[in-house]
């Protein structure tokens, strides 16, 4: 039998001393694509850190809060993804004086990511919607086993939203999010777990769900 990426058996999670979630037991296997909905508050990013402190394996993240450097380019947020592959002289080297090779690999992403051309622009200067894809650009560039995002893509239009989501279904093999849409997660999970009042209260296949059992988790 192959061994989960990652398993919680019985936790009570929490943050700041404060308990928000109890008795949570999962298991989360390769190639799932999982959904964790439930209203705000409800333990969702805390599950979701809890989920990413405990994985085997190289992991990219997409914090809810894009977690990028304002003052410093879009291009090295981006190549932040990528800094533990390196030692510290090559990537104070790349800070100063990025290589053309390194250049043209954010550029792809960028491409990816509808932010062509902009990798010398200061984070700063960036709308939200912007910051958002230069988070799942710097995801992507890093790759890995897993892909981990709490509420990825909430700044952009639904239309950007789902491609960018379908991105990230094909350059990684396993797929963890929070989202706030309910159609969205039944279009993009393959399983979904639902959160309310401190516990998980659906851990089931997207496919035998409906709209109406999940919005049932925002009442």
């Amino acid at each position: 039998m192959t061994a989960p990426l990652v398993a919680l058996t019985d936790q009570s999670l929490g943050w700041g001393g404060r308990l928000v979630l109890t008795g949570v037991t999962l298991q989360v296997a390769a190639g799932e694509r999982i959904a964790l909905l439930g209203r705000s508050g409800v333990g969702k990013s805390t599950l979701l850190a809890a989920l990413h402190d405990r994985i085997a394996g190289r992991a990219a993240l997409v914090p809810q809060d894009h977690g990028l450097v304002g003052s410093l380019s879009v291009f090295h947020n981006i190549w932040m993804g990528v800094l533990d592959d390196f030692g510290t002289p090559r990537n104070l080297r790349t800070l100063i004086w990025p290589a053309r090779a390194e250049r043209a690999r954010v550029e792809h992403v960028l491409d990816i990511v509808g932010l062509s051309g902009l990798g010398r622009r200061p984070v700063s200067q960036l709308s939200g919607g912007q910051r958002q894809r230069v988070a799942l650009g710097r995801a992507l560039l890093r790759g890995g086993d897993v892909v981990l995002g709490d509420e990825p893509v909430t700044a952009l239009d639904p239309a950007q939203g789902a491609a960018l989501l379908g991105r990230l279904t094909t350059e990684f093999a396993t797929m963890i999010l929070t989202l706030h849409d309910v159609d969205q997660a039944l279009r993009v999970a393959t399983r979904i777990i639902g959160l309310r009042q401190g516990a998980v209260v659906i851990d089931a296949a997207a496919a035998d769900l409906s709209e109406t059992e999940l919005l049932a988790l925002y009442r």
